[in-house]
Order: structure tokens, then sequence, then C-alpha cells
């Protein structure tokens, strides 16, 4: 198991850490994987190389700790959350309303400093949003892969997915096109 640490370490990590975005919780996935490896290693038959056994035992910490993270929070956290945004008739609240984006360019993503606001917006985001971001998003995941990877119901992954975009799109106004 020792050889297996030092060789397989760093591709754990680094995979992790781009499923998460997160540097200490990667690593402690990747040490939960070498842990659950070494109790489970008696079930180990060879079948597959130990690295693409550790990725998955590692693909499994990851939905579980993010499965773990949709189940802490309620399926609806009630109305108050979309009354920032929103009035009771469904427009939006005047200090709330979008700014308008726009980049000379029109590719804000070509922008180094853009990419580093985008991504601390992101890290800000609950737990259970930024899953759901960064597999959609990031991934490109299609909703149906997502909903199984993070057992959760369509409704569910949607209300995040729209929550979400409704925190990012607050954080760059007031992160990024305010500044502008």
């Amino acid at each position: 198991m020792t050889e297996w640490v030092r060789e397989y370490t760093d591709a754990l990590y680094a995979w992790a850490l781009r499923k998460t975005g997160d540097s200490h919780l990667a690593e402690d996935l990747v040490q939960d994987t070498f842990l659950a490896a070494a109790e489970g290693l008696q079930n180990f038959e060879g079948n597959s190389s130990p690295k693409t056994w550790l990725m998955a035992i590692l693909k499994y910490k990851i939905a579980n700790h993010y499965r773990r993270a949709i189940n802490r929070q309620t399926a609806h956290p009630g109305d108050d959350f979309l009354q920032q945004f929103f009035a009771t008739d469904g427009h939006w609240l005047r200090n709330a309303r979008p700014g308008n984006w726009q980049s000379a360019d029109g590719n804000l993503l070509s922008y180094e400093e853009f990419n580093a606001v985008l991504n601390r917006c992101i890290q800000h985001l609950p737990e259970a949003m930024q899953a759901c971001i960064r597999l959609k998003f990031l991934e490109e995941k299609k909703g149906a892969e997502i909903c199984q990877e993070l057992g959760v119901s369509q409704t569910n992954y949607w209300q995040l997915v729209h929550r979400a975009k409704l925190q990012l799109r607050k954080c760059l106004d007031d992160n990024w096109f305010s500044r502008s």
C-alpha cells in the first residue's frame, strides 16, 4: 500500500481538486480513499490496475461527499432566498436587477482576472450548488448524469442550479462588473 500512496497520490489529488475546487477537501478525500483501499485490500482482485481501483474509490468518495452536502441542505430552503432577488409578483427587485454584462471582445473567460473572480464566486457557493455548477458548466455533464452522481432528484438539481446562477450573477455583479 505504501508504494501505491507514493505512486498514485498526485494523480488522485489532481482529480479530486478538479472535481471539488478545494485543496483541503481534495487532500481529505484522497486520504479517505487510501484508508478505504487499505481496509478493502482483500477485495482487490487485480482485474484492473491499482490506479483504476483507487480512482473508482475516490469517485465514490467525492460523490458521497456531495450527496451528504445536499442532504444537509433542505430540499426547499424557503422563500427568503428568492426574496432577495424577486418581489412577490415575480419581478426583479430594483436593487437586485442584473446589470448589463458586456466585455470589449465578448469573451470574458479569456481574461485571467475574470476567471479568478469567477472561481472565488463559485467557491463561496454552498457545496451542493458548487458541485452542480462544476459538473454542469465546467465538466459539461448532462443533468440526468449529475442527478445520478449526486443522488438528487431532477427538480432539486434544477433548483440548485437556478439558485447557484442567481448567486453567481450577484457575486459577479458585485466583484467584477461594478468595477468596470
